[in-house]
């Protein structure tokens, strides 16, 4: 057996930005092809997740295919459980919200999650929002086949959903308590509910009447955030949670035996409430030689405690085969096993996942799929038939299937039609269900995006609230069950000999199991092991997951219709895009030498001054140029041509090429910021285009090759090779200031060159020097002014890295200018000894704080601007200095008689802050100094007077 804890399956606060803090998981199910899992948690999200990564230790080191799929983000409260359908065409989700949501494959719905920075490989859109719970929905399964869906929640109600046409058929409110787990009868025949009445109640679905009532094992039981209870594959016995012995004293989970509806069995061990049963969708045989008969029939069920702990069982046993302790920090809520029986996944309130992945020879006498189907085919019961013209389900159509390696998701189950029109007057079916008939309506073919059932692309559909509340029949069902399969002993078994395994939480670890309830213990060896074939998990070229109940062509049963007999040519599988057929090649980088640029003339060169000349040099041509999307994944390509061939620049997403231009001079820079994406080319000319491949700007037409292109979010700056610098607004099509030369910061000295250019959101240049001098310019003073300088570092003790722990700030533009100078210049913090004037340090630390408050204020800082400012009132305070005090004081708080709209000469406010709520802080430490203490004061009182109005 393998274990693994995959550390990046989480749910995340979407409130703790930039701390990636967990958040409880409540729910997971596998998919039943076994190539993604689902999971819900307490961020109101489902999220899907690849499973080869998990198990696959070389596919989660390469990120083929990508490990998080999609995020669906339509829930308004925790997702407290998700339920793949069989056909796996479908995925149904509960939520805190009171909503079940049914969603479907939108191969249109990819791209960002809004509100977020994460981006969804494929895409999956709501279907139909289910209304009716009038509380928490805890939790939900489909019958065999998806004919019918029941949900459970917090309201007591079971609810059960057409597995088809998704109208509600009939509410059962006999409960007395909250309902907190569901299951079905792999026959067909039953449904059972678990409840906090202390019952498991199981009810005919032929009338949806009550079958049998199971008290005894849960007398005792308290209360627990689910009852998650499961059937056997071989409908033999249910495992219902949250039992007890001994008057409560003793926690274990009730075998519930078919018929007798009676608890003589009892799984016993673990040391707290039992939270959910899940069995093995395999039935196993005692001996794999003898034919499947009742007595060579066992079960393996997994339990999930709130002591933390997972245990495996084996009904021919009478211990578990595995008791994993300690594999989470908090307790389990949900099992999910995969298709195949050999994979356990689990999941907790901690916030992560555990697996279990077990060899065939580990569970001994696995039988296939198909000997279950047709042992349950004694039981004599037959379904109630489905709604005329539906099916999940896939018509066969072999010329699109071949040779094609990419998702291609089919029209969702629906009934045999181009597309849906109204709803005809409901018809009653066999079995006493109202179904409505839907009326196809033939719209002429046309190359459009596909409509799926729901109308996905609008507002998402919703169950009506009353429900279609059909009659059931009263005529009794014609066939008794004659034979069931036998209760087995299946003894009780005493809480001993436990032995606890620690579980570290890692990617993939050994572990070592023990037989903690028996004397003769087996221990399985564990180890990772990454040499899976491909073919275990599909995946296309690009890195994408196959759905295999999409990909496989079904044939339709007898007397029933196939869902859309007719091709559909207007669903798209993959939108058009500018370039998005041709295969991208990949690009050696190499320098081109044959296609360099003209030389310029002196005149050009010396325009600016003679300070100039030759010390800003253009980026080397070269054939291939790449950068990553400011914040995101996409990537933007320069391509350039050796020959005479054009120029290319492309931009890629997902591995796919979203557009592309051909350019007239070859590219010599890039940039691409969250808003926009530029190219400088050598001729002097810049292209600005947006994320779809528009152009935001008119070619802009320079004269120069650029030394150095930049941008951040709507800004962009360019540096030409002449030492003129540029900044424009993109959004707003315009330039934040007049260009400018650098001259007046580089001619100073022959030796100064350009250590980094970057622009701040605001427009801001950042101009870096290799004297450590750090620039900006400043258009209304028409001027370029220092941000900061090593100078300071000689005596200011609010110099970054001088200060103490509790006086540094987050790091925000000021201070890693700092940081950066410090590293660069080599400053010596621990201030070598020298004779210094008297008033050096008080002079150096005022002089460099109010520096650093017209840095803040240029950056567009205000964090650090009130940082400097507090630290600054802090230090005049110390210092006694008054005059500077009340200088600050009456900046900060303006004119007495100031009113809104009326006077212009002040402003209110500094880079969004009130002035006076900033004077509110610095009086506070005035009044706390040893100094200032009755200026402080004087001015609170001026300030309550100016609040009052008086």
């Amino acid at each position: 057996m393998r274990f693994t804890k995959p550390a990046w399956v989480m749910h995340k606060d979407s409130a703790m930005r930039g701390d990636e803090k967990r958040v409880s998981m409540f729910s997971c199910h596998v998919h039943p092809d076994g190539s993604r899992i689902a999971t819900g948690g307490l961020d109101a999200k489902v999220r899907i997740w690849s499973t080869k990564p998990i198990l696959n230790h070389a596919s989660e080191l390469s990120g083929r295919p990508p490990k998080s799929l999609c995020t669906l983000t339509m829930h308004t409260g925790p997702v407290l459980v998700v339920r793949w359908a069989h056909s796996g065409r479908w995925l149904a989700s509960g939520s805190d919200d009171e909503i079940v949501m049914i969603w479907d494959l939108d191969p249109t719905a990819k791209g960002k999650v809004w509100g977020s920075d994460e981006v969804n490989v494929e895409g999956w859109k709501p279907l139909k929002r289910l209304v009716g719970h009038e509380s928490d929905v805890t939790d939900l399964a489909w019958s065999p086949g998806d004919r019918y869906l029941a949900s459970v929640g917090l309201d007591s109600a079971v609810m059960i959903w057409c597995g088809y046409t998704l109208e509600r058929l009939r509410k059962i409110d006999q409960h007395q308590g909250f309902v907190k787990g569901v299951c079905w009868d792999p026959v067909g025949e039953y449904l059972a509910t678990g409840s906090d009445d202390r019952s498991v109640r199981i009810w005919r679905t032929t009338d949806w009447e009550l079958e049998a009532e199971v008290k005894k094992p849960f007398d005792h039981s308290p209360g627990t955030f689910f009852r998650r209870l499961s059937w056997s594959p071989d409908g033999a016995h249910i495992t219902a949670s949250n039992a007890t012995n001994n008057e409560g004293y003793v926690f274990i989970a009730a075998v519930i035996a078919r018929n007798t509806w009676t608890s003589e069995i009892s799984l016993v061990g673990h040391e707290n409430t039992v939270e959910v049963a899940a069995y093995n969708p395999h039935i196993f045989l005692r001996d794999p030689s003898q034919p499947v008969t009742a007595p060579n029939i066992c079960s393996v069920v997994a339990l999930g405690a709130d002591d933390r702990a997972v245990s495996v069982w084996q009904t021919k046993a009478p211990r578990p085969l595995i008791v994993a302790k300690d594999v989470f920090e908090r307790q389990i809520m949900d099992l999910s096993w995969s298709n195949d029986g050999l994979t356990l996944y689990a999941v907790s309130s901690d916030g992560t996942m555990a697996v279990f992945s077990f060899d065939a020879t580990e569970l001994e006498g696995i039988a296939p799929r198909s000997a279950q189907e047709q042992y349950l085919k004694r039981f004599g019961f037959v379904p109630p038939p489905l709604p005329e013209g539906f099916s999940h389900q896939i018509p066969t159509e072999p010329t699109k299937s071949q040779g094609s390696n990419r998702i291609t998701p089919p029209p969702s189950p629906r009934a045999q039609s181009q597309d849906f029109g109204s709803a005809a007057p409901a018809t009653v079916q066999s079995g006493g269900e109202q179904v409505h008939t839907l009326i196809a309506k033939r719209k002429p073919k046309k190359r459009i995006q596909p409509t799926f059932a729901g109308s996905l692309s609008g507002s998402v559909p919703s169950s009506s609230a009353n429900g279609i509340n059909a009659v059931p029949s009263s005529k009794p069902v014609s066939s008794v069950l004659t034979s069931a399969a036998p209760s087995r002993p299946f003894h009780d078994v005493p809480s001993s000999n436990n032995i606890p395994i620690s579980v570290p939480s890692t990617s993939a670890l050994q572990l070592s199991i023990s037989q903690p309830f028996g004397e003769s213990a087996s221990s399985f060896g564990l180890g990772l092991n990454t040499g899976e074939s491909a073919e275990d998990f599909p995946m296309d070229l690009d890195g994408e997951v196959r759905i295999s109940s999409l990909d496989t062509a079904a044939t339709s049963g007898k007397g029933k219709r196939r869902a859309g007999d007719e091709a559909d040519d207007r669903v798209a599988t993959k939108a058009r895009t500018l370039g998005g057929d041709r295969v991208r090649e990949n690009v050696a980088v190499r320098p081109i030498t044959s296609r360099s640029a003209a030389p310029m003339s002196i005149s050009s060169l010396l325009s600016d001054g003679p300070g100039l000349a030759g010390r800003l040099e253009a980026p080397q041509l070269v054939t291939y140029l790449k950068v990553t999307v400011e914040g995101g994944e996409d990537i933007l390509e320069g391509r350039n041509a050796e020959g005479d061939e054009p120029n290319e620049v492309l931009f890629v997403s997902r591995g796919q090429t979203q557009w592309l231009d051909y350019l007239s001079s070859p590219i010599l820079a890039l940039v691409a910021t969250s808003a926009f994406c530029a190219v400088a080319m050598q001729d002097g000319s810049v292209n600005v285009y947006s994320h779809t491949g528009r152009r935001l700007m008119p070619a802009l037409s320079l004269g120069v090759p650029c030394h150095t292109l930049t941008g951040s979010k709507h800004t962009l700056m360019l540096l030409t090779v002449s030492g003129m610098l540029y900044v424009w607004d993109v959004r707003n099509q315009a330039a934040k200031f007049s260009p400018t030369s650098i001259n007046p910061i580089l001619a100073p000295s022959p030796n100064l060159t350009i250590i980094s250019a970057v622009v701040r959101p605001n427009g801001a240049p950042v101009i870096q020097l290799s004297d450590g001098v750090a620039h900006t310019y400043d258009p209304a003073l028409l001027t370029w002014t220092k941000l900061s300088e090593p100078w300071w570092a000689e005596g200011s003790d609010a110099w970054q890295g001088r200060q103490r722990t509790s006086q540094i700030s987050t790091r925000g533009p000021v201070a890693i200018i700092e940081s950066t100078v410090s590293e660069r210049m080599a400053v010596d913090n621990s201030r070598a000894e020298k004779v210094r004037p008297a008033w050096w340090n008080a002079a150096l630390t005022l002089g460099h704080l109010e520096s650093k408050l017209h840095a803040a204020k240029a950056l567009d800082s205000p964090q650090e601007y009130k940082q400097a400012l507090l630290l600054y009132a802090k230090r005049i305070a110390d210092e006694g200095f008054r005059a500077k005090a009340e200088e600050l004081v009456k900046e900060l708080f303006g004119p007495v008689y100031w009113r809104p709209n009326r006077d212009d000469s002040w402003s209110p406010t500094t880079l969004g802050m009130s002035k006076r709520d900033l004077l509110k802080e610095v009086l506070v430490i005035f009044v706390r100094s040893k100094t200032l203490t009755k200026l402080g004061q004087d001015w609170q009182e001026i300030m309550k007077k100016a609040q009052n109005g008086d």
